[in-house]
């Protein structure tokens, strides 16, 4: 009969097999399965983001008709020559129609902007005349909200390649955000918008940037939400879809650059779009989800 060491022996053997085959095969296996259960779901995502994409396309394409209807409709009222007690009443529901349907195909417009994929069309451009024209854009809205906008421009040129109208978008969003969160200042206090043009140099690992700040003299942003606006459909303003920051910052970071925040609850908000000022190779991706805005 074997001894009892040798039986011992055999069992704290066989024990330390079971956990080197544990640490070594069995673990693998468990990468395998977690590997697997990722690609299904990551399968299963983007399926799931194209059935959304599409179902958006198909919801806004009739959201036109009905403004355009909506239109004809309230024409028809007018010329009905009806008394001013029926038509009044039947004129102001019709333009409460057509606004929230133009506000949904917004919102969806938004959201198809933030869900697609980007294909960018880089060019030289110098920052200065992208963030002039953008300026010139916004400056009769700007009036309007009692905003003071204004560039601070340096002498020489800040060239980087850019997607100019994309880029325009992202300014665009910042620069509304901004205009919004001023509506919120006392009446007597300075309402303020100031888009500024710098060159970063190189320096260590960092690669030389161009960077754009849109400055406002808004509330600021305590530092438990900075992190957050940039989530989708997170907003504090009634009808506002939750998409512009997100939206400006899928934007930059195709660009391969970063959309940073530096913000103080009461003193207002540096946003700084940071892009290199050489452009990485460019992969091929799917079709823009974006378009053109008006320079």
């Amino acid at each position: 009969m074997p001894s009892a060491e040798l039986i011992i022996g055999f069992g704290l053997g066989l024990l330390l097999a079971s956990i080197i085959w544990y640490a070594v095969v069995g673990r693998r296996i468990e990468r395998a399965f977690r590997a697997e259960r990722q690609s299904i779901e990551a399968e299963r995502l983007a399926e799931l983001g194209a059935m959304t994409s599409g179902l958006a396309h198909e919801i806004k394409n009739p959201l036109s008709s009905i403004v355009l209807n909506a239109q004809l409709l309230r024409e028809g009222v007018i010329d009905a020559n009806l008394p001013e007690a029926d038509a009044v009443p039947l004129i102001r529901k019709v333009d409460s129609l057509a606004r929230e349907t133009t506000r949904i195909r917004a919102i969806l417009e938004d959201f198809l902007r933030y869900a697609g994929r980007f294909r960018l069309h880089r060019q030289p451009h110098d920052l200065r005349d992208v963030v002039g024209e953008l300026r010139d854009f916004l400056l009769p809205q700007s009036e309007a909200a009692s905003v003071l906008l204004r560039t601070d421009l340096p002498q020489d040129a800040v060239t980087a390649p850019i997607d100019a109208d994309l880029i325009k978008q992202a300014l665009l969003n910042l620069m509304l955000n901004a205009m919004q969160a001023m509506e919120a200042n006392p009446a007597d206090a300075r309402k303020e918008l100031i888009l500024r043009v710098e060159n970063a140099p190189a320096h260590a690992r960092q690669p030389a940037e161009a960077v754009i700040h849109v400055i406002d003299t808004g509330p600021g942003i305590a530092p438990a939400r900075q992190e957050e606006i940039f989530r989708p459909y997170v907003t504090e303003r009634r009808g506002g879809s939750g998409l512009g920051l997100p939206v400006a910052r899928r934007i930059v970071e195709e660009h391969g650059g970063r959309l940073t925040l530096f913000s103080e609850v009461g003193k207002g908000s540096d946003f700084q779009i940071r892009i290199p000022m050489a452009a990485p190779p460019q992969a091929p991706t799917a079709t823009s989800a974006s378009g053109p805005i008006p320079a």
